[in-house]
């Protein structure tokens, strides 16, 4: 199994619009995946790891696959589309990352 995560590094000055991202971005993410997304999580930064610090992160998205050729087929097709929808709910420029999941799932 592995886990594509995206990540959203907290910028100042930056735009994030959750009610569109959890409201249409996500669900087009999601119907575009379809059954080849195992799981899904959706995280918004709440804090650091120091009392009062700012978490480093705005949000993180987190997507279960069995493999990478099975995110590569979910994704390619429709990577244009998705890629494209980003500018409609940040100026941030992602991070991805994909791990093998090694404890867990």
């Amino acid at each position: 199994m592995i886990r594509v995560s995206v990540l959203y590094p907290r910028q100042a000055g930056a735009r994030f619009d959750w009610d569109y991202y959890l409201n249409v971005h996500v669900p087009l993410v999601g119907a575009r995946f379809g059954a080849a997304a195992r799981a899904t999580a959706i995280e918004q930064g709440l804090g650091g790891g120091a009392p009062g610090s700012p978490a480093e992160f705005v949000a993180l998205a987190h997507f279960t696959f069995d493999s990478v050729p099975a995110f590569q087929a979910a994704f390619g097709p429709h990577a244009a589309e998705i890629m494209g929808d980003l500018p409609k709910f940040t100026s941030i420029q992602p991070v991805i990352q994909i791990s093998e999941i090694k404890v867990g799932s």
